[in-house]
């Protein structure tokens, strides 16, 4: 679903992120973690295609992103780690701006939008003005954008943040589902407890470089930590120095 090869990418001369390569398949949830400024969200926003790599080759579902950029943001529900403000717009006019952009008929986007909407328990908030939103409520909005014209990989980064307990549950039930419908996730994250909870593999990344990829099992042995340790703990050991 996902392969990334030798990805790079500089701003003004400084590495975001060096030579980074790894793959998702379908039925995956990869989380990425790492501490802050280490690339997460450049490897995040140049598989989505909106920053333009200096190095290496990003597949999705079988296409080049550089370029097949329709064919690959066809496929993609993306959820960025702040949410959008569309000025005026409702919620139920942002998800119809949304699904238009990804070329939804009204029809659709009307069945689609009435789906998604009991989720999180938001019917009836879609007619209020989105920038008037809570910052969990336009979160809540930004996931259900995402997943509005059936995608086949979502990229999400920071998932929880401004979600109350009730809402994350019910965002990592959506992401385990989709993924147990053959879809894939990038899920990006400081929150430890919920990539250890729902990951399959995961990557973490320092100073723009993938230290290391594998199971939690994986990188507990690589940790040199029996099986309880937690994904903090493994973490800790693997980026201490």
């Amino acid at each position: 679903m996902l392969t990334v090869t030798n990805l790079a990418k500089k701003f003004d001369g400084v590495t975001a992120v060096d030579d980074v390569s790894f793959e998702i398949t379908p039925g995956e949830i990869f989380s990425l973690i790492g501490p802050n400024s280490s690339g997460k969200t450049t490897v995040v926003k140049s598989i989505a295609g909106l920053l333009r790599i200096d190095k290496g080759a990003i597949m999705v579902d079988g296409h080049d992103v550089a370029k097949k950029p329709k064919e690959t943001k066809s496929v993609i529900g993306y959820i960025p780690d702040e949410p959008s403000v569309w000025g005026t717009m409702t919620g139920e006019e942002f998800l119809h701006f949304v699904g238009a952009l990804y070329g939804m008929s009204p029809q659709k986007r009307s069945s689609r939008i009435k789906e998604l909407l009991p989720y999180f328990n938001i019917a009836g908030i879609e007619k209020e003005q989105f920038q008037n939103y809570s910052r969990g409520n336009k979160q809540k909005l930004s996931i259900l954008a995402a997943f509005l014209h059936e995608p086949k990989l979502i990229l999400i980064d920071e998932p929880i943040v401004g979600l109350d307990p009730e809402s994350a549950i019910v965002a990592k039930n959506m992401l385990t589902d989709f993924t147990a419908d053959g879809g894939a996730v990038l899920l990006v994250t400081h929150t430890l407890p919920v990539a250890q909870e729902i990951s399959t593999r995961i990557g973490v990344l320092k100073k723009g470089k993938l230290l290391t990829v594998g199971t939690l099992s994986d990188l507990r042995s690589e940790a040199k930590l029996d099986s309880g340790a937690t994904l903090e703990q493994v973490y800790t050991a693997l980026t201490t120095n």
